[in-house]
């Protein structure tokens, strides 16, 4: 890569750092860190959602996604759209009055203001579990980015770097850094697809060879992906709108009812059409270049590549100097979106829930903190390979864990704090058990098992255990 395109990723990740810096100084509580006092405006917590929900598995996976099966990859993030949408309709109107008159920090708060304290830490060990996970997942996407775009940087010390940056920023601004470095990064990504990454993509192939006689008709097709897959992203991610403390964050922060539902609105339609289509036809742009000889394939033969590897390379090959550097940025700002959101996330939990440090009136607690887990997902980031993988897999854990518990909390005339606690432990450990024995069971993913377990034990808990007084 030439100086001028380092310089200008230099720049971009110090620019991400000086954001941190510039709130450091201004934080002075917790409700500041973790929720930005809840006045943050619409447009800014829905472009720093939608930045949150897309991130690695948008610039990596869903890449990869479309290097490997073209169009039909758009599917995964239509589950975003539905989700957001049903969120705005069925959920924040039930959270964002609770939030805004108990001063919620935490998503697992709900469930120690309306159960008990036992739901409330199973809850809480849960989330921040799979926010662990899931920053790691980030990083690593982040990692494999670098390592593409710096041939003399290995992933091992890629993932260091990038784990850096984004808990250095993290870590020093709170949520007011993530969500406005967010609404920066998912800026500096639009443009840059639209205006550098497609068209120039586009002409790269196209003179080389029309793309359609390149690849088999499957590629542009929308039944390019089996139903079984289609719904194994349905269940893993449409959930995970409802029990994402990321997005539990932005709910307290928004500063009205109106507002969140309008960014939550806003969040669904940029994930659906514009980013998945985005996405996956650059994966596909890679396809072409790796079957036309345009790069050297990775593996030895495109069968033997690793997908989420292509979109990196391809940019790589066609993009002139400097316009390199700003389309890097512009995927890095995608990862670090997803990272920083995380890793808030699950230092909130931690922070707030688990060792119950809310009441300091230090910021340094809550920085030492998020520090740390960055440092665990880090070293967590080391010993995975595949990023959308890893990405379902921390998404299934909290989904099949908290999904039932949670519209029983917020839809059940009484509230039974036994028949939660069971239904979340039970779905939990079914999903967790089902992934480690790598059992797959009529190629339906473990976490429809993990729900449906979970539901199960709620009703039969539910029959047999006396629910508390009064209703929500």
């Amino acid at each position: 890569m030439h100086i001028i395109d380092i310089i200008i990723i230099v720049c971009y990740f110090l620019s991400m750092i000086g954001v941190g810096f510039f709130f450091f100084r201004k934080n002075t509580s917790a409700d500041e860190y973790f929720v930005g006092n809840r006045n943050i405006k619409s447009w800014h917590i829905g472009l720093s959602v939608v930045a949150t929900d897309v991130g690695g598995g948008f610039s990596i996976g869903l890449g990869g996604l479309g290097f490997a099966v073209g169009i039909s990859g758009s599917w995964m993030l239509f589950t975003g759209l539905l989700g957001a949408w049903l969120s705005a309709i069925f959920l924040i109107p039930k959270v964002y009055p609770l939030s805004s008159k108990l001063r919620l920090l935490t998503f697992p708060q709900i469930f120690l203001k309306l159960s008990g304290k036992k739901v409330f830490y199973a809850a809480a060990v849960i989330t921040t579990i799979g926010y662990i996970g899931f920053t790691s997942s980030q990083i690593l996407a982040g990692a494999k980015l670098a390592s593409a775009a710096f041939s003399t940087i290995n992933l091992k010390y890629a993932i260091i770097l990038m784990g850096i940056i984004v808990v250095v920023y993290t870590s020093l601004g709170g949520i007011k850094a993530v969500i406005y470095t967010d609404t920066i990064q998912w800026i500096i990504l639009l443009f840059g697809l639209i205006l550098i990454g497609i068209p120039l993509g586009y002409i790269s192939i196209n003179k080389e060879v029309s793309m359609f006689q390149v690849l088999p008709k499957s590629f542009f097709s929308f039944t390019n992906i089996s139903w079984r897959l289609f719904f194994n992203w349905l269940i893993t991610i449409l959930p995970i709108w409802f029990v994402g403390m990321t997005l539990y964050q932005r709910i307290y922060a928004s500063k009205d009812l109106k507002s969140a539902k309008k960014a939550w609105y806003l969040a669904g339609v940029l994930e659906y059409p514009f980013m998945a289509f985005l996405g996956v036809v650059l994966g596909l742009f890679a396809r072409v270049g790796a079957e036309i000889g345009l790069y050297e394939v990775v593996g030895g033969s495109i069968a033997n590549m690793d997908p989420e590897m292509g979109l990196p390379i391809f940019l790589k090959t066609i993009l002139p100097v400097g316009i390199l550097g700003i389309m890097m940025a512009a995927y890095f700002s995608a990862i670090m979106s997803t990272a920083d959101s995380c890793l808030i996330a699950a230092s909130g939990t931690m922070t707030n829930d688990l060792l119950g440090f809310h009441k300091d009136k230090s910021l340094k607690v809550f920085q030492l903190i998020t520090l740390l887990i960055g440092i665990a997902s880090v070293y967590l980031a080391m010993s995975m390979t595949n990023v959308l993988e890893m990405m379902l897999y921390s998404y299934s854990i909290m989904v099949s864990g908290l999904l039932i518990p949670v519209l029983a909390l917020f839809y059940s005339k009484r509230i039974n704090e036994n028949a939660i606690f069971w239904s979340m432990v039970t779905g939990g450990l079914v999903t967790l058990t089902l992934n480690l024995v790598d059992l797959n069971i009529f190629g339906i993913d473990a976490n429809f098992y993990g729900i449906g377990s979970s539901l199960i034990i709620y009703f039969i808990v539910s029959k047999f255990t006396k629910s508390l007084e009064g209703e929500i």
